[in-house]
């Protein structure tokens, strides 16, 4: 009897799947492998050798062929992948489907790993003498005229360029060549002076090269948390290692990556979702192959080789957007601390606003904590003012007290930021005359309205209408806009503002590749703006002539009925607050509120977000919340209501008596419909991560065998954040 192949293949089932051997080639654990699937074909990836076949050797199918050579996935990964699959009850072949870009899961030849260049044909020389091209185009032969030059290099200095090259080069005008990687190093800028605190961090985490080890970096915001990435990646660097930096969301990657080359003097591997699916492949590779030293990232960067591995760092470790919310819900931050320790490296989680999950793990000892308190560069900390916007005259939702401040701020030739984080005109659009309101269909919820397009949009299910003239239900003309967005507000401060340029960033105003960087490109140093924005602007990005904070309408985040969203708000408010006063110049906080005495604030204003965190924590300790105890989620949607209970109901009856779990539900979603779907949920707790898990996977198959399980959809979330 021959060995078998146990192969992981990307479907939704949680199994393997076993084949006989190809006929030609010898494939290891970590290959990818072409084989018949239904009536078609898949690509899947060798997991494991068996002996012996799960079902009659003649009922099995042959491999068609084999991809690989070598084995794509090392026995790191791959172990690591089959913890995580099994942690976060993914689907086996979509966990291992994951960890490869999506170029490398088709049964193509691996792209070449040489450095990528760009230069002009003979043509394209005499177009750009001759001037005859427009836009991009011309920037992009213009750029070329002097010599050719890599993608990275043109990524840098021409954002959005590959657009253009594939006209230029369908054209005749543009060529595209493959070079070994380039023994050339940018020059490395000089490092500045560390203080005390950052030295300290430095020569802790240091003295950790080469073990595991998690630490937390709790850096007020502004504290200079990235220099001592960049000194430790240095140390890495010098001892022929690899480090990986995770940061939460791609907009931070371009300007990441100037800083990491100007400082260390090496190329940076970038891996994230606004890349060509060949750039992603070949910087994939190129850390497989160990080439690449140091490489940056978003969420699904954590899956990327590192056969060198001596260091991992977890920027913004509080952040949601690392928890996976479809498919394979896995957490990028927990899945850095559990391959450091399979590779034996440090893991350095930095936040300015750590989330409670990690305190609670410094606290219990398994976490080392450092502390950066001070703000290098900076005079003191932003002074924090609150306004009380009870019984006050408001202009657009702004208080009189919020645009003085603003107003002064322009007069003195610097930056104010006026944060909300609602994009839109107005989440509402009322008849004066009857009260009706429109709301989308599909989900019964306000539609929002986007004066600009002159539409009514969802920001549920993106359902659209235009705008009507008048009153569906009475006729009457008097439609009004409810409640402020970030587009209303930049139309207020245009016309409040004639002499200082007004910039919105928000989703709307980014959706196009690099426009989110190209508009604060467009902010000098030296000239006064003001800025609208949501919480993309609350991350990361240095504006040193920036030294207003104004934030419109907290009030929404202190009555959720999500126990997560007091952390949420003192996160938000913190980070927002911390783009204020990053230079030289001192920053001021306004924060308007109809709720100036609520604890939270208070707490977080006076004593900072350590403090309210701490209270946050003794809170959820005593009702035996996150992370004090542990859930599952299961959800379920499905155009029919009853389809929705009676699979919930069956689902609860099939859990095992287990006195230690306790059971909310079946209960709605606290967005009952979506998209014409109703969604309900039941939800697992348990006080030991142990015995909850211990029943999951055989729970999880008698769900698959449920008579309803077919007729809607349904998923398990291990550790949620968002309750739906």
């Amino acid at each position: 009897m021959p060995a078998v192949l146990r192969i992981a293949l990307p479907v939704p089932l949680p199994t393997l799947f076993d084949y006989l051997p190809p006929a030609t080639g010898e494939a290891g654990v970590g290959s990818r492998v072409l084989v018949p699937f239904g009536r078609g074909k898949r690509v899947g990836v060798v997991v494991a050798i068996e002996a012996a076949a799960a079902v009659e050797g003649g009922r099995l199918k042959q491999v068609t062929r084999l991809l690989d050579d070598e084995p794509l996935l090392d026995a790191e990964l791959m172990q690591t992948l089959a913890w995580a699959a099994d942690y976060w009850l993914g689907a086996p072949g979509e966990a291992y489907a994951n960890a490869l870009p999506l170029a490398l899961r088709e049964a193509k030849p691996l792209p070449p790993i040489g450095d990528e260049y760009w230069s002009t044909t003979a043509s394209g020389r005499s177009a750009h003498d001759t001037g005859n091209r427009r836009g991009g185009s011309k920037a992009l032969l213009a750029l070329l005229a002097t010599g050719a030059l890599s993608a990275q290099e043109l990524t840098e200095r021409l954002p959005g360029w590959r657009e253009a090259a594939r006209r230029l080069a369908a054209a005749g005008l543009l060529e595209r060549s493959e070079r070994p990687p380039a023994d050339h190093r940018p020059p490395a800028s000089p490092a500045p002076q560390l203080n005390e605190e950052q030295q300290q961090a430095v020569a802790t985490v240091g003295a950790s090269l080469g073990s595991f080890q998690p630490f937390l970096l709790d850096g007020v915001t502004g504290s200079g948390k990235t220099e001592v990435y960049l000194a430790l990646i240095e140390q890495v660097l010098a001892q022929g290692k690899q480090a990986l930096l995770l940061v939460p969301e791609i907009g931070l990657a371009p300007q990441t990556v100037r800083r990491l080359r100007q400082r260390l003097g090496v190329l940076i591997e970038v891996l994230h979702s606004n890349l060509s699916e060949g750039d992603r492949a070949r910087a994939w590779l190129r850390a497989r192959a160990g080439t690449a030293r140091v490489i940056l990232g978003t969420r699904s960067a954590i899956f990327t080789p590192l056969p060198q591995a001596g260091l991992i760092i977890v920027d913004e470790e509080h952040d949601g957007s690392y928890k996976q919310q479809d498919g394979f819900r896995y957490h990028a931050r927990d899945l850095a601390v559990v391959r450091a320790r399979a590779l034996g490296v440090p893991v350095l989680l930095g936040s300015g606003t750590p989330s409670l999950e990690s305190l609670a793990n410094a606290e219990a000892g398994r976490y080392r904590t450092l502390h950066l308190r001070a703000r290098p560069g900076a005079i003191r900390p932003p002074q924090v003012q609150i306004i009380d916007m009870r019984a006050q005259r408001l202009e657009h939702g702004m208080s009189p007290a919020l645009l003085a401040a603003v107003a002064d701020t322009v007069a003195r030739g610097e930056q104010a930021l006026v944060f909300r984080n609602r994009r839109g005109y107005a989440p509402v659009l009322l008849c004066h005359a009857c009260g009706w309101h429109a709301d989308c269909p599909r989900c019964e919820r306000p539609l929002t309205l986007h004066a600009g397009r002159r539409q009514l949009i969802c920001h549920h299910c993106d359902y659209r209408q235009r705008l009507p003239a008048a009153c569906p239900t009475c006729g009457a003309g008097d439609l009004k806009p409810q409640g402020q967005g970030t587009e209303r507000l930049e139309e207020a401060l245009v016309t409040l503002f004639p002499q200082a340029p007004v910039l919105r960033v928000d989703r709307e105003t980014t959706r196009r590749r690099d426009a989110f960087e190209q508009l604060l490109e467009t902010l000098a140093d030296d000239q006064p703006a003001i800025l609208v924005g949501t919480q993309m602007l609350a991350k990361g990005h240095d504006l040193p002539n920036l030294t207003l904070v104004a934030i419109v309408g907290v009030d929404e985040g202190l009555h959720s009925i999500d126990f997560r969203a007091g952390e949420r708000l003192a996160q938000l408010v913190v980070q927002v607050a911390g783009r204020a006063g990053r230079a030289s110049k001192p920053g001021r906080v306004v924060l308007q509120t109809h709720q100036p005495a609520h604890p939270l604030l208070r707490s977080l204003l006076a004593q900072g977000y350590a403090a309210a965190a701490r209270e946050l924590l003794a809170e959820r300790r005593l009702i035996q919340l996150p992370p004090y105890s542990h859930q599952v989620l299961l959800r379920a949607e499905s155009v029919r209501r009853e389809d929705v209970d009676g699979f919930l109901a069956a689902a609860r009856a099939a859990l095992p008596q287990d006195d230690s779990l306790q059971i909310a539900g079946p209960m709605p979603a606290p967005m009952p419909l979506r998209a014409g779907r109703h969604r309900a949920q039941l939800l697992l707790e348990a006080a030991s991560r142990r015995s909850l898990h211990g029943m999951l996977r055989s729970w999880q198959l008698a769900l698959a065998r449920l008579p309803l399980a077919r007729k809607l959809r349904w998923s398990l979330d291990v550790d949620p954040i968002d309750l739906y």
